[in-house]
């Protein structure tokens, strides 16, 4: 036998009173439930110690089937995500729930002309109110108008005003079960969101701009604290303790390349020495012989500098429905791993950005060495820091 055979699949009829740890250990035993398995082990053992750095991207409509209160807040209270990228629609959509609103499942096999003479919105097999999407962005606009939001931010600063007056709705009204938007304001998670127009709570604001409001998305910030926290990962703050970097990625989009960028971000662009996250674990549907992003594996982001060569063993792709991935492996990890102290990046910003900014000036003005011509080209080439040539410089 090779020994590449390394656990032996013994089944076992299955008990009435099975739990989902025994679940997952003992049936999920190939193909893409072993991922599942494979992924839940990693993120137990390794991922959720206290010296790791936890980045979690969300894409697909996750929120309105719940997941932003039932899956993704408790792990956020447990510390288990220490940061977020996130489409807007994603944090909209998780407003409705912080704002009382209702929402319903359904027969996605509907007649959608009838939904829309009848005012109500579908997304898939979700159904709700079009007065729903109204309430909701006057709400927004309305909070908007506040004087803290006066000004060019970055989009974890917007997200962390906006879950503060979410917040403060959800406690006059009486919602039991915080929203994630709220949560991670509670808990000091910054959320970001790699393309702030595209989403209801970006058009609302572009509505505003119209009346002379002064709020500024700006992308640059957000480029530069991601890549701050990816740097600052590297220092545990625990003696003798070596600090990670983990990417979870749910889906794929945009908030996915956004999260896996901020090492290209550090040695492609800034010229500091980088070695990719260290963990990179992903459920998608998404194939990868199409070329696209969210099918793009581990081992092509390697090529790129996203991920750690060295690391490769920690990089997992389960080929799953997230809506049925995510509640297994929160089920699991509540189950299987004590909580971890926050680590509240949100307050800490400012300094892991100061810091990102020092050795990034340090690097540029350290002396550069000007090398023999390449023999193609009578350009100077110019060495930098981090080892690029640029002709001509």
């Amino acid at each position: 036998m090779s020994k590449l055979a390394s656990n032996k699949i013994s089944p076992t009829p299955m008990q009435p009173e099975i739990g989902v740890v025994d679940l997952i250990d003992n049936y999920f035993t190939a193909y893409n439930s072993a991922r599942l398995r494979e992924i839940c082990h990693l993120l137990s053992k390794e991922v959720l110690q206290p010296g790791v750095t936890v980045g979690l991207s969300l894409s697909g409509a996750m929120t309105p089937a719940g997941y932003g209160v039932s899956v993704l807040a408790p792990l956020i209270r447990n510390g288990f995500i220490d940061w977020m990228i996130s489409t807007g629609a994603n944090l909209y959509h998780d407003m409705h729930y912080g704002l009382g609103f209702e929402l319903f499942s359904g027969n996605p096999f509907v007649d959608d002309v009838k939904l829309r003479q009848e005012n109500t919105i579908r997304i898939y097999d979700i159904m709700f109110g079009y007065d729903v999407l109204l309430e909701t962005d006057a709400f927004i606009r309305k909070i908007l108008q506040a004087e803290p939001f006066q000004k060019r931010m970055g989009s974890a600063e917007f997200h962390h005003l906006l879950g503060k007056y979410v917040r403060e709705v959800e406690k006059q009204i009486g919602v039991k079960h915080s929203c994630l938007l709220a949560t991670a304001y509670e808990c000091g998670v910054p959320i970001y969101t790699s393309s702030p127009g595209d989403s209801s709570i970006g058009m609302n604001v572009a509505a505003l701009a119209l009346e002379g409001s002064k709020l500024i998305i700006d992308p640059s910030i957000d480029v530069n604290e991601t890549a701050a926290i990816a740097y600052a990962a590297r220092d545990s703050g625990i003696p003798n303790v070596e600090g990670k970097s983990a990417a979870v990625i749910i889906g794929g989009g945009s908030p996915k390349n956004f999260l896996l960028q901020t090492q290209p971000q550090l040695h492609e662009v800034l010229g500091l020495e980088e070695r990719g996250h260290d963990y990179f674990i992903q459920f998608t549907d998404a194939r990868p012989d199409t070329g696209g992003l969210s099918g793009a594996t581990p081992s092509e982001a390697v090529s790129w500098g996203k991920i750690d060569p060295e690391q490769l063993p920690n990089t997992i792709v389960c080929y799953t429905d997230s809506t049925i991935a995510l509640p297994l492996l929160t089920a699991y990890v509540l189950q299987k791993c004590q909580p971890r102290p926050l680590k509240n990046l949100y307050d800490k910003r400012d300094a892991m950005l100061e810091k990102l900014r020092t050795d990034y000036l340090a690097a540029k003005t350290q002396p550069i060495e000007e090398i023999p011509a390449a023999a193609a080209s009578e350009q100077p080439v110019t060495t930098y820091p981090c080892g690029r040539m640029i002709p001509g410089s």
